[in-house]
């Protein structure tokens, strides 16, 4: 299974008006129904378990002037990040942190964080030689960190009947990550300029389908016990850079 950057379970969708309200559910021991509506316009609602689908319809169609308002609100916010030019001022982000890069002419290729800086030292300040500079360095930081955040993560998860999946770091257009039926972990590099706690909330996502395939109720149950505060750090990654 997979965790793409716009959605993490199967699709409703309820009528309203002359159109539709598609939506996103999960079950948990909960008493009461939550609607929310995230940065990417996307509608989550999570119930007490033993809802019945129709009881939740009804309290979307109920909620449905306040769930177009927000997402009107976010409608704003797009496109939330800029096509980079890699230029110098221009901001950057790094494990949830945003640099201002300051480009130096210098012989040799190097960059370092300095007091809120991107320092990249280069024989050539022009952007198509910046560009490759700094997704190297970021490449060469995802693997050392990604890699350790997986090894902490892993803590929750070791057991015997479990085996450690390997882990493979890349370039994804659509995925933040995914799990193959042969155990191997694929992490989107980009993961990389989210803060920590996002990167656990999308590597802990991952880990939960070695024990339920798919975006199922106990799935859902799985994640709520082996990370309490996920909708809230789903949010703050959407939110940093989608």
């Amino acid at each position: 299974m997979s965790l793409s950057i716009n959605q993490v379970s199967s699709t409703y969708s309820v009528v309203y008006g002359e159109g539709e309200i598609p939506f996103q559910l999960a079950f948990s021991k909960r008493k009461s129904l939550e609607i929310s509506v995230h940065p990417d316009k996307s509608v989550f609602v999570k119930a007490p378990e033993g809802t019945e689908q129709q009881t939740i319809e009804d309290k979307i169609r109920k909620r449905a002037r306040w769930i177009k308002k927000q997402i009107n609100y976010f409608d704003q916010f797009d496109p939330r990040t800029p096509s980079r030019k890699y230029v110098g001022g221009e901001s950057h982000l790094y494990l949830g942190k945003k640099y201002r890069l300051k480009i130096e002419l210098q012989p040799k290729n190097c960059i370092r964080l300095k007091a809120g800086f991107f320092m990249v030292s280069s024989e050539s300040g022009k952007p198509e030689h910046i560009e490759p500079l700094l997704k190297g360095w970021y490449r060469e930081k995802s693997e050392f960190h990604l890699n350790k955040i997986f090894s902490e993560c892993w803590e929750k998860f070791k057991r015997e009947d479990l085996d450690k999946p390997t882990i493979k770091i890349m370039k994804l257009k659509k995925r933040w990550g995914s799990l193959s039926k042969n155990k191997k972990l694929t992490l989107n590099v980009d993961l990389i300029k989210a803060p920590k706690e996002c990167i656990e909330y999308v590597i802990i996502h991952e880990l939960c389908h070695l024990i339920h395939h798919n975006h199922s109720p106990d799935f859902f149950r799985l994640l709520e016990r082996s990370l309490p505060d996920w909708v809230k750090r789903k949010h703050k990654l959407e939110m940093a850079l989608i």
